[in-house]
C-alpha cells in the first residue's frame, strides 16, 4: 500500500487508481476508485450509485467537464504530466472556489516536494508524492515558508491587508 500526505500527514492510501477503461468491473467492485474522466463519460450510470468514488483529470482536461457532476466524487485527482506543466493549480482553486468543492483535492503524477506548499495555497489537500521520493520529507515543504504575500484559497487578503488590519 503506497502512503500519501493527506491533511499534513502521512497515511496509508485505501484508493485504487485505475487507468483504463476496460478497467470497469474493478472500478464496480473495488471499494475506493479513481476512476479516468473517460470512463466516467462512458459509463457514469453505472458509477454513479458508489458512495466512495474518485475521478482523475489530464492536464488538457477541464473542470467544467465534470462541473455538474461533483456530488458523485468523494476525491478528486488532478495529474500533473511533468513538474513544469501547471495547469491544474488553476483547476484546484476552481473547484474550491468557483464550484465551492469540498472533498479531496489531490495531486498525482510528477509530483515534487518545491510544489507542495503552492499547491496548498491553491486548494490540494492530499499529494501522491513520485515513487522516488520521500513524502516524511516533502511533508516538511508544507512549513517551510510563513509568509505568503498573495491572496489565495488558504488567505482570502493579501499581505498589505492583513498588516493594515
Amino acid at each position: 500500500m503506497q502512503t500519501i500526505i493527506k491533511n499534513n500527514q502521512v497515511i496509508d492510501d485505501h484508493w485504487v487508481l485505475l487507468d483504463t477503461e476496460a478497467q470497469l468491473d474493478e472500478a464496480l467492485n473495488t471499494e475506493y476508485a479513481i476512476v479516468p474522466l473517460t470512463l466516467w463519460q462512458t459509463h457514469a450510470q453505472a458509477l454513479q450509485g458508489r458512495t466512495q468514488l474518485g475521478i482523475w483529470l489530464e492536464a488538457g482536461q477541464a473542470i467544467e467537464d465534470i462541473s455538474d457532476d461533483l456530488a458523485h466524487f468523494s476525491v478528486i485527482a488532478l495529474n500533473f504530466p511533468g513538474c513544469n506543466d501547471g495547469r491544474h493549480f488553476s483547476s484546484a482553486r476552481l473547484l474550491r472556489e468557483r464550484y465551492a468543492y469540498r472533498g479531496e483535492v489531490r495531486a498525482i503524477g510528477d509530483v515534487l516536494r518545491d510544489q507542495l506548499f503552492f499547491m496548498q495555497r491553491c486548494g490540494f489537500d492530499a499529494y501522491v508524492i513520485r515513487a522516488d521520493r520521500c513524502p516524511v520529507d516533502a511533508l516538511k515543504s508544507l512549513t517551510e515558508l510563513s509568509v505568503s504575500y498573495q491572496a489565495a484559497y488558504d488567505q482570502s487578503l493579501p499581505l498589505y491587508r492583513r498588516r493594515s488590519a
